[in-house]
């Protein structure tokens, strides 16, 4: 028998995962790069012990808020691509339920996760303890059972031992490219300080490479044949592209080919927006460019995307009824999608195998030079869009090109949910691959600064630009004292346009009254006055207000140059956005209303629905 250590269960959790490795660059560095963690009962006792007698190997980091502090390692994770990634953990109870919704946004965006939430006990003799939650007919349920459907793979640990096989298959799930997503092992309060002998062959170093499967040469057969009988072909890059190193890939395909190349949120900055076959953002939020192409193409080489309504208009976009979709994907489950010619392959490995299978065909010339005409007409509407104006309330698109001249292609620009996603997606010129950062996936209000955090941590010589509004500001704001705290600066631009203005303007256009969205159109007894910039400031931030566009690129140039965190705040108009570009999104309106605005709105949707392809 070999030699066995004897350490309770979360010593031999924190060991292992300390000892976790990766290469990068070819250097060797650790898998993990860190925990983050809020400790209360269920797991300061033993996790917490466990955590100090590692921290130089495997640092501990605390946050303001358990769902930042997750959303902040899966940023992390994100901008190394997922070859690395951060553990989070939490007390029972409410630290624990606060994570549900960053394991969902990890789920949904593929990206790897592992929480560690404290439980309940295993022997279950104190209970019900503080915060345990009671099911009246199963006596095994605790809250984080929540976890168990946004989790790839989900474990409760009720002895120690049973954490040799859990970190086995969690660390299996987590550098899987096509399992890959979040992994929650529920750790019992009692059990974590529990000794065993434990095997020391458990805890060698292990090096962990992503794995780049080969496509079956029948599909790449199947999918070169489909491309080169194709008058009109088009390819769509999603996230995959970028988690596959495959961007140089991508490149030879297009221009071997001469196939226009158009992104998804996800997949944006596979290729510079300067590239000539870059047709940048397709979708509801896509460039026209872009989507003209889209209504017309007969074959789409869908690489890396689970091809989401928006990227697809609800699928009203891809119209042509001959059309076919080549699924170049890692897992079987996307690249299946809607009656696709599958080609399972990590993305740099099938787009290679592809241009050899080409073997020097190219589209139909007419089809290329109509594709960098339409991105010359785009890129003189979205210039329009983005240019300097002395308007009282700039749009989100003044405010983005204010940000782009202000501070370059070369930093690493982030934004998640409400209005600022369709106008980044659309305008943002985006350079290297991953300098644009989107959570769109999951659409999660509050992403923006705690992920912001997450991706210093991963560049941290990298001038990190967070986009972020008003709501989402208000509804999660608090790491801006961890940015302070930890020495990581951000430079975030808060678009104030008092309240909830996406969803208003979709409100307005399924001919509904203003109601509840914007702050002037909510109960109130006084509307609120918020001081965003004494706010920021007293978390510690620099911060001020910029009174115009003009403003606004001279205060960035300030934050360029400034020691710690800064936060500008301009107000924008919530009705405008850009008329260029974009497709209809399917949202159903009201069959029956006493508003004739929305019955007006239901007859154009219905219009609508008839470009759907049902089945396709």
């Amino acid at each position: 028998m070999g030699k066995t250590i004897r350490l309770t269960m979360a010593q031999a959790l924190t060991l292992f995962l300390a000892r976790q490795k990766t290469e990068i660059d070819g250097a060797r560095v650790p898998l993990f790069g860190g925990v983050w963690a809020i400790f209360g009962h269920g797991n300061v006792a033993a996790l917490g012990e466990a955590l100090y007698h590692v921290r130089d190997e495997l640092p501990t980091f605390r946050a303001h808020n358990e769902q930042a502090m997750a959303h902040a390692a899966i940023a992390y994770a994100k901008a190394h691509f997922r070859r690395r990634m951060m553990a989070v953990t939490s007390s029972i109870g409410p630290g624990a339920t606060n994570m549900v919704t960053a394991c969902a946004l990890a789920h949904v965006n593929r990206l790897p996760l592992l929480l560690l939430p404290g439980d309940v006990f295993a022997n279950r003799i104190p209970d019900p303890v503080l915060q345990q939650v009671e099911d009246f007919g199963d006596g095994t349920l605790s809250a984080n059972d929540c976890f168990r459907p946004v989790s790839r793979y989900f474990d409760r640990i009720t002895r120690p031992e049973q954490i040799v096989p859990a970190l086995s298959r969690a660390m299996a799930v987590l550098t899987d490219p096509a399992e890959c997503g979040p992994v929650t092992l529920s750790l019992c309060q009692d059990v974590q300080a529990e000794a065993y002998d434990f095997p020391e062959s458990f805890f060698e170093e292990r090096n962990w490479r992503p794995r780049k499967p080969r496509a079956d040469r029948a599909e790449v057969a199947q999918a070169a044949a489909a491309l080169k009988a194709a008058k009109k072909p088009l390819i769509v890059a999603g996230g995959g592209v970028l988690y596959s190193g495959a961007s140089a890939e991508l490149a030879k395909l297009a221009e071997a080919t001469g196939i226009p190349v158009c992104e998804t949120q996800g997949g944006k900055s596979s290729l510079p927006d300067a590239h000539p076959l870059n047709m940048a953002a397709v979708g509801v939020t896509g460039t026209s460019a872009a989507n003209r192409l889209a209504l017309e193409a007969d074959v789409i080489l869908a690489v890396g995307t689970r091809l989401q309504d928006f990227t697809t208009g609800s699928w009203a976009l891809f119209r042509n009824p001959e059309k076919t979709i080549i699924g170049l994907n890692v897992q079987a489950f996307d690249a299946g999608k809607h009656r696709a010619l599958p080609l399972v392959a990590d993305a740099a490995e099938g787009l290679a195998e592809l241009v050899a299978a080409l073997g020097g065909h190219r589209a139909p010339s007419s089809w290329t030079e109509n594709a960098k005409a339409g991105k010359a007409e785009w890129q003189a509407m979205a210039a329009k869009a983005t240019a300097a104006s002395n308007a009282a309330l700039p749009s989100d698109a003044q405010v983005i090109g204010a940000v782009q001249r202000a501070m370059g292609s070369g930093v690493t620009v982030l934004h998640a949910a409400g209005g600022l996603p369709g106008e980044m997606h659309k305008l943002w010129q985006a350079g290297a691959p991953g300098s644009y950062h989107a959570e769109y996936g999951y659409s999660c209000m509050g992403y923006e600064i705690a992920g912001g955090l997450g991706v210093k941590m991963a560049r941290p010589n990298q001038e990190v630009v967070v986009m972020v509004g008003d709501g989402s500001y208000l509804m999660l704001n608090s790491e801006i004292a961890t940015s302070v705290m930890l020495g990581l600066k951000l430079v975030i631009v808060l678009l104030d346009n008092r309240g909830f203005g996406c969803i208003n303007r979709l409100q307005m256009s399924t001919g509904s009254a203003n109601f509840n969205n914007l702050l002037k159109d909510t109960r109130h007894e006084m509307l609120p006055d918020i001081d965003f910039a004494a706010h920021a400031a007293s978390l510690g931030a620099i911060a001020e207000r910029a009174a115009s566009i003009a403003e606004l690129e001279t205060a960035l140039e300030r934050a360029r140059h400034a020691p710690r965190t800064t936060v500008v705040v301009i107000e924008t108009d919530p009705l405008i956005s850009t008329e260029a570009g974009g497709h209809w999104w399917d949202v159903p309106v009201p069959e029956v209303s006493g508003r004739e605005e929305v019955n007006a709105a239901r007859q154009a949707y219905e219009q609508k629905r008839q470009t759907q392809r049902v089945g396709d």
